[in-house]
């Protein structure tokens, strides 16, 4: 009887330790970043985001259209279709750790620029 109950008990920890290894894609966050200020000014909002390795950031269009995210490390997904209507979204998820500096084609010489840093 004391067998039977510790191969069941064994057998559930098992399972239960295995659930909580393969959740790590679960626990991963989504952030935003608004291209455009609520009060219309050329930046990212936030200019700066630190995130952690598998975690994706959203950019959506905000306010004084067009925009993009052009990445100016090789092997990021780059954002260069410009978005004119607001709500319209793309996403990138980071796996790996580093600082990732990034610009708005249109506006960069405004100073629109950010900077993703993945812990």
């Amino acid at each position: 009887m004391i067998k039977k109950i510790g191969l069941v008990l064994s057998t559930f920890l098992l399972v239960a330790a295995s659930f909580f290894l393969n959740t790590n894609s679960a626990i991963a966050a989504t952030y935003e970043v608004k291209m455009g200020s609520d009060t219309g000014m050329l930046q990212f909002v936030p200019a700066e985001l630190t995130i952690k390795t598998g975690d994706t950031v959203k950019w959506v269009n905000n306010k004084m259209a067009p925009h993009n995210a052009v990445f100016e490390v090789e092997g990021v997904k780059s954002h260069k279709q410009l978005v004119f209507s607001p709500g319209e979204s793309y996403e990138t998820t980071f796996n790996d750790a580093g600082d990732y500096s990034y610009y708005c084609e249109p506006h960069r010489g405004a100073g629109m620029v950010g900077k993703i840093i993945v812990q």
